[in-house]
């Protein structure tokens, strides 16, 4: 049997792809110029959103999403344990507090339950949030419905966390669309969805936002007049107003990204295809396969299966053994031993808790093969008999 690695997700790069960044490459701008503007309209566009801001990481566009809905010293930010440290480092790089709330048995999103419990909690001890980031697990949206009348009632900002979910749907509109946040911000890691090599985007439908999030992307620097100390020395000459990053994505990132656009679509319908074949091929094994939400249309970056405790660490041992690249998302945030100091301990979630201690995330990509499926399951039986 091929023994070729088969990785969890990667990129796909066409040969309109590296045309893109070639044509960059031959123009006269390598940096902040036109092609990065073009991507932020295309992705905006396609989200049916009004601006886009383009960085150089989701880890970055969560942190001046952050800025930008007013987050500092003295806030707390809500966000759940299975995700990335990012989602909750952005409130902690803000100088504000970080807390959590469980998930949801099904979904492995934000619990809304969980969520309302806490917040009435909370307004009784007068220590709301002031940001609330849900994430988009694996792809598959929040109730953002629920959530954002919440946000309503308690008064916290919302931020959706869709680094997994470029080209999934809520509702039957895309992610993205800030419909029910103020912000969303999209992660185009090259294991993502589509790909800039590194890069990020946050999406608002707020100019107010979007204004704040332009300045904080380049070192809070302005060059309009209006928001200026002063008068305008003359058409060369700027201000720094505030305290801002050096965030920026390139054009080279930027054409990589428009070009991988046009392909959005197909990668997640084919992400789609290889799922449901995965629960064709997976229906009789001992496992429990990702529950689908009928309120929402995935972009299936993570196809995560629950083995149970006892077989989990063995299954995934075999499985790498067999250059079968399975991964784990994620090991819950509050368990980190940086956050273990800041006084979270085991057992304070316990759904997110249990379900890392089963989860394995089985290799899913736009360009996996049948054939590199058929691998992966054979090898599965045969680990979990």
């Amino acid at each position: 049997m091929n023994n070729q690695f088969i990785p969890y997700g990667r990129q796909s790069i066409s040969e309109a792809d590296i045309q893109a960044v070639v044509d960059v490459l031959r123009s006269d701008w390598l940096t902040q110029g036109p092609a990065v503007e073009h991507f932020e309209k295309l992705v905006a566009q396609y989200c049916g959103a009004k601006y886009a801001v383009a960085v150089n990481s989701a880890t970055s566009a969560l942190h001046i999403a952050s800025l930008a809905a007013g987050l500092g010293t003295g806030d707390t930010l809500w966000t759940a344990p299975n995700t990335f440290v990012a989602s909750a480092n952005c409130g902690l790089y803000c100088g504000a507090d970080v807390d959590f709330v469980d998930i949801d048995p099904r979904t492995y999103n934000i619990s809304i339950v969980g969520l309302e419990e806490k917040l009435v909690l909370a307004r009784q001890s007068n220590k709301l949030p002031k940001v609330v980031i849900p994430v988009h697990f694996s792809g598959q949206s929040c109730d953002m419905s629920s959530l954002y009348k919440l946000s309503q009632d308690y008064g916290f900002s919302v931020i959706e966390d869709a680094s997994h979910a470029i080209g999934g749907k809520y509702l039957g509109t895309p992610i993205g669309g800030c419909r029910f946040s103020d912000m969303t911000v999209f992660s185009f890691h090259p294991v993502k969805i589509i790909t800039t090599g590194e890069g990020g985007m946050v999406i608002t439908n707020r100019q107010d936002l979007y204004e704040r999030l332009i300045r904080l992307r380049s070192h809070g620097i302005t060059r309009e007049p209006s928001l200026m100390v002063g008068e305008s020395h003359g058409p060369w000459y700027y201000q720094q107003v505030e305290l801002g990053f050096n965030y920026r994505i390139t054009d080279l990132q930027a054409a990589l990204g428009a070009s991988q656009m046009s392909r959005l679509n197909e990668f997640v319908a084919r992400r789609h295809e290889l799922a449901l074949r995965y629960n064709r091929l997976l229906g009789d094994l001992p496992l429990t396969l990702p529950w689908q939400d009928s309120d929402g249309y995935s972009a299936f970056h993570l196809y995560v299966i629950r083995v149970d405790i006892p077989r989990r660490k063995k299954v995934f041992e075999a499985l790498r053994a067999a250059n079968i690249g399975v991964n784990i998302h994620y090991i819950p945030v509050h368990t980190q031993p940086y956050y273990q100091q800041k006084g979270f301990t085991e057992g304070m979630f316990p759904e997110a808790e249990r379900y890392y201690a089963e989860a394995i995330s089985l290799p899913i990509f736009s360009a996996m093969t049948e054939s590199q499926q058929d691998r992966v399951v054979s090898l599965l039986r045969e680990a979990l008999s």
